[in-house]
């Protein structure tokens, strides 16, 4: 009787949860740059909330956990929550200034609605990474 040879097969990249555009990682540069204390990272999440039902969120992270998606673009990193990975794929974060108001903006393909204000989306998870 043979043995069964198996050979590793090369695994695909993962694609990357969320990117950030050079205006958000220059604001996540300067969040944690004057942070009361040294911490690894942002967190971003999504939690229930607001008119729409869900909010995005951001936390200061003072380790990464094991099951957080370790994100690294533009020479910042972040983390993301693993509840809330599903709910990101493909999406973008940027930083805009305007004259009334600086904020984080997702763009997001999984929104499907958003209240009047901004605050809070309806977000539908994104299905499962396809596997083939």
């Amino acid at each position: 009787m043979t043995e069964l040879q198996t050979t590793a097969r090369p695994r695909r990249p993962r694609p990357r949860v969320v990117s950030l555009t050079e205006a958000a990682a220059a604001r996540v540069r300067e969040i944690m740059a004057n942070a009361d204390k040294p911490y690894v990272a942002l967190r971003v999440g999504v939690k229930n909330g607001g008119c729409a039902g869900q909010e995005y969120t951001f936390a200061y992270a003072e380790k990464i956990e094991p099951l957080d998606e370790v994100v690294e673009d533009k020479g910042v990193t972040i983390l993301i929550d693993p509840k809330a990975v599903l709910f990101l794929i493909g999406s973008e974060i940027d930083y805009e200034t305007t004259k009334l108001a600086s904020k984080f903006v997702f763009r997001n393909p999984n929104q499907t609605d958003a209240c009047g204000c901004g605050e809070s989306v309806t977000i539908i998870p994104a299905r499962a990474l396809d596997a083939g």
